[in-house]
């Protein structure tokens, strides 16, 4: 089968397949953000991670991202993501898994569990990408958080974390941000 794809550019494409398997990332997001087929993409997946990769469908609700503790981890996670992209020249995937990262750090040092999977995080770019979500400022503490775009346009927007609901902080779920 002869290619004009470049060797380098498929090696760069195997790496970062690689690095998502590693992360725990679905297939629809390696069948997105790379151009190797799904044939090659299942082989890789099974060599790295010993298993066939996991079936179903991705979770596709922009309102995941809206409940109290979900809206938490994602706005954290989107604003690392934009802080990084204005300070480094890094690629799409490259932006997702740096920022995924540091997310997953924040988290771990405040002893909380992250409830964003990376395939979650990827799921939220598209969103944002797509103006089905977007940060918009809290009135109260001046903080970015993850919002429907049109619901505060005509009214100030108060985020989650300086008015929780009634029963916030209630449970000893994992991902409870204290």
């Amino acid at each position: 089968m002869a290619s004009n794809r470049s060797l380098l550019t498929e090696n760069h494409q195997f790496n970062q397949a690689v690095e998502l398997i590693r992360l725990g990332a679905r297939m629809a997001v390696l069948q997105s953000e790379t151009e190797l087929s799904y044939e090659r993409l299942v082989r890789l997946y099974r060599e790295v991670t010993g298993q066939s990769p996991s079936k179903g469908q991705l979770p596709y609700s922009t309102d995941w991202f809206i409940g109290w503790q979900p809206n938490i981890h994602a706005s954290l996670f989107l604003n690392i993501r934009e802080r990084l992209s204005r300070g480094c020249s890094l690629d799409r995937i490259e932006l997702l898994v740096k920022s995924w990262r540091l997310y997953e750090c924040e988290v771990q040092a405040m002893g909380v569990e992250p409830m964003l999977s990376i395939t979650r995080a990827w799921r939220l770019v598209k969103f944002v990408d797509n103006d089905m979500l977007a940060l918009t400022r809290c009135s109260a503490c001046g903080g970015r958080f993850v919002t429907h775009p049109h619901d505060w346009t005509h009214r100030e927007f108060v985020c989650g974390l300086c008015e929780p609901p009634a029963r916030a902080g209630k449970s000893q779920r994992s991902g409870t941000i204290h």
